[in-house]
């Protein structure tokens, strides 16, 4: 039996839970949200975080992140430190060549500051951070909704949301990122949440409620 005490119905998980009543259930089981509530940081070092993170468990992006704080005797190197770094360098620290390039046009590329950011929409950052070389729109989703607490990113590409989804709605298989960016059009304007619980439901598969 589930003794776990039925999370506070905000805005957000009232609404999810009125248009999608199986993630109701699972908002149920999980609880409440664990998404930051008060989200802080640069874009810069965050970038640097989810580069390090691409196609990596967390373990081991973040051994190659203490790797390069090592070296650097920093969190995060400066531009022009990272700029300056030998290559041998990020390849000890654990980076591959493509990160390597990533990072050294991330490096030399014009990133807003938060403040900056503040002012544009989740369109306009993507637009233009995609535009460095390696850093697609999950990177940027991943930003918009870890470092700047955007309430409505739709990651449909990730593939924890395609299998938490998968998990909850009881599919034999995963939705293309075309058909789960419609099947999700539902959760605007809290499709940040709803990636949350489908985050938790792929980590947590086999406890999914059904009906």
């Amino acid at each position: 039996m589930n003794n776990r005490q039925s999370p506070p119905l905000t805005p957000a998980l009232s609404h999810l839970t009125r248009v999608d009543p199986r993630l109701g259930d699972w908002i149920q089981v999980v609880g409440a949200c664990g998404l930051p509530v008060t989200p802080m940081g640069e874009l810069y070092p965050a970038l640097i975080r989810a580069v390090a993170h691409q196609q990596l468990h967390q373990g081991a992006a973040q051994a190659i992140l203490r790797r390069l704080e090592e070296r650097v005797g920093c969190s995060y190197p400066a531009p022009s430190v990272l700029a300056d770094l030998p290559e041998a360098d990020l390849r000890q620290c654990g980076f591959s060549a493509r990160k390597i390039r990533t990072l050294r046009e991330l490096a030399g590329y014009s990133i807003p500051t938060r403040a900056q950011a503040e002012q544009l929409s989740d369109q306009a950052l993507i637009e233009h951070l995609t535009r460095v070389y390696g850093i697609g729109p999950w990177t940027v989703q991943m930003m918009l909704v870890f470092t700047l607490g955007r309430p409505d990113v739709w990651p449909v590409d990730d593939l924890g949301v395609r299998s938490g989804y998968a998990r909850v709605h009881q599919l034999n298989q995963l939705l293309s990122p075309r058909a789960l960016a419609q099947a999700g059009s539902m959760y605007s304007p809290y499709s940040s949440t709803a990636a949350w619980y489908y985050w938790q439901a792929a980590d947590q598969g086999k406890g999914c409620p059904s009906n």
